[in-house]
């Protein structure tokens, strides 16, 4: 256990020391000014999270996939960031995947025994065939997680590119992917639970890793979600204020192109911000790469 002993985040927080001592307030005021630290932390990784979704991007590109892989807390945190991809960015549910030590049962009932199989981890990846078009993340805190290991090994052997989210460097997992992204946002408020600023950090990487490789994959205008899938009363609402303000159009001309566009916002805001049919506006849209600025500033 001597390498889990000298981890950052398994270390007493002085900060902290009389937690279970002090005025609430001050208790919360402190474990605030502690989760201030993380932002900045997960800033200085910059140049390793861009390096990142390059290779996320490309992957995607040609057909792979995203995978993260992760236990406990960080399994969940990666299996959230990829079951909110297809909602808001209106891809296909197979191509951002979370997968967890233990399987979906553990998303709501921890087994932390699972993590500590390597061969587990591998065999999630053979299972879904993970090859050379695909990226593979590991999400493991402490950066020795068995199970994330055993993933990242398995997937670098079939090729994949691989990188790592942890809190710790160095770590064990540095060796076991392509690039290491590992914010330091020191010892947690409770030493060892790293479902705090560790899991708050991991969440950060995550955000920026999935929202910047959709927005340069065509899936943004500007800051908009234009490739929302309207699937539920708020997103109906979300989209309709799409095609209404980028489509420069009333609130029952957005609601009529809308469903002449079968529920894609892209087209049905092609359609009204250039007098377009929805075939038209569709063929335009995948001659601009997906690209809505791009299919807007082709206009004939």
């Amino acid at each position: 256990m001597g390498d889990l002993d000298s981890l950052i985040t398994e270390q007493p927080n002085p900060a902290a020391a009389d937690l279970d001592n002090l005025p609430l307030v001050e208790a919360l005021a402190r474990m605030n000014a502690e989760d201030a630290r993380v932002p900045a932390a997960v800033g200085a990784e910059i140049p390793r999270i861009a390096a990142v979704v390059e290779r996320v991007v490309a992957a995607l590109r040609a057909g792979g996939r995203l995978i993260y892989v992760g236990a406990g807390s960080s399994g969940r945190l990666g299996c959230l960031d990829a079951a909110e991809m297809p909602p808001t960015f209106g891809v296909p549910p197979d191509m951002v995947i979370g997968v967890i030590a233990g399987g979906d049962a553990a998303l709501r009932r921890s087994g932390e025994a699972e993590e500590d199989d390597p061969a587990a981890g591998a065999g999630a990846m053979a299972e879904l065939g993970v090859g050379p078009k695909d990226v593979v993340g590991g999400l493991a805190a402490s950066g020795r997680t068995p199970y994330v290991l055993g993933a990242l090994r398995e997937a670098a052997r079939r090729g994949a590119f691989t990188f790592g989210v942890s809190t710790n460097r160095p770590c064990e997992m540095e060796s076991a992917c392509n690039v290491l992204i590992a914010p330091d946002a020191g010892p947690e408020v409770l030493a060892g639970s790293t479902r705090l600023k560790a899991g708050t950090a991991q969440k950060l990487v995550l955000n920026m890793i999935s929202t910047l490789a959709m927005a340069r994959l065509g899936k943004t205008y500007g800051n908009l979600m234009v490739d929302v899938r309207p699937s539920n009363e708020k997103l109906r609402r979300r989209a309709l204020r799409l095609v209404r303000t980028v489509g420069e159009v009333d609130e029952a001309e957005a609601a009529r192109l809308l469903k002449q566009a079968g529920g894609e916002v892209k087209v049905a805001i092609l359609m009204g911000r250039a007098g377009l049919d929805a075939a038209t506006a569709r063929a335009r849209l995948a001659a601009a790469g997906g690209f809505l600025r791009a299919a807007l500033e082709t206009q004939t």
